[in-house]
Formats: structure tokens, sequence, C-alpha cells
């Protein structure tokens, strides 16, 4: 199953004349013009927000390039958890590659305890001993050797 990573239309299918202006400290202003004013500029009467670099070549030529931000999903996955505690595991950073040949992706596992501040110095000891037993018989029965760094 291929992963749709992001759909390339665009957001405007004609083109606007526009003055642009160059900041001196770096900021790009693009007003359309007077006689633009019938065409639809916005996304649904809405002002939109992008995250982008920008890229501007001698001749002032400028390229708008957006960032993909949470297109690839969660960084980790979950394998176990327990009522203050969680097992994550990081994904694997390369996909199996089409020619038969693996590629080496590390995962690392990690372990983490969120207690309230309330709860005491006392009972956070007792709750962690029996989090942590658990959590180590769970890593104890899973097939795969951990290794830890």
């Amino acid at each position: 199953m291929k992963k749709k990573i992001f759909n390339a239309k665009p957001l405007l299918d004609a083109k606007i004349d526009a003055s642009v202006n160059f900041t001196a400290g770096g900021d790009i202003l693009v007003i359309p013009c007077p006689w633009e004013q019938d065409k639809e500029v916005t996304v649904k009467g809405k002002r939109v927000r992008y995250r982008a670099g920008v890229e501007v070549d001698a001749d002032g030529r400028t390229r708008v390039k957006h960032y993909l931000d949470g297109m690839n999903g969660p960084k980790h996955d979950t394998l176990f958890e327990t009522p203050h505690g969680a097992v994550k595991m990081t994904r694997p950073m390369f996909p199996p590659s089409d020619n038969g040949r693996r590629r080496i992706s590390e995962e690392f596992v990690y372990v983490t305890f969120k207690f309230p501040k309330k709860y005491g110095a006392g009972l956070i000891r007792a709750l962690y001993r029996e989090e942590a037993d658990e959590i180590a018989a769970y890593l104890t029965t899973r097939k795969e050797e951990t290794v830890w760094a």
C-alpha cells in the first residue's frame, strides 16, 4: 500500500497580475493589481496561513515551497501502556526498497512515565515499581532482541 504524501493541486488556476514588494526586513508583500479585483484570491473567503520556504533569484523570480508539516503521521508507535507509563517505538525511516535490497533503519524503544505531582514521593515510588515491573515483563515477552544503549 502506498502512502499519499501530498496532493499537489494548484491553489488557483488563474494567473493574477500583482505588485511584489521586497522589504528591507526580508518580508515579501504581494498585492493584486486593481484590475484583478473580480478574481477569487482567497480560499473560501478566509485568510490562509502557510509555512513555507522562499527562494528569490537574482532576477527577482520568487519560488515559495510549502513545508510538509505533519504529513508523515505520528513519529512513534505505542507498543504498551500502563496507567502512568508508555512504551513507544520509533517508526522505521526507510520503507522496504523495490529492488529487493533491504535498507537498514534503526528503531528505538522509549519508556516514559508521567506521574502527577500531587501523588507524593512515596506513592510515586510504589507506582513506579509496579509499572516498571509490568513494562519489564512486557519487554521480556517480545520476540525481538532489545539492545540497551
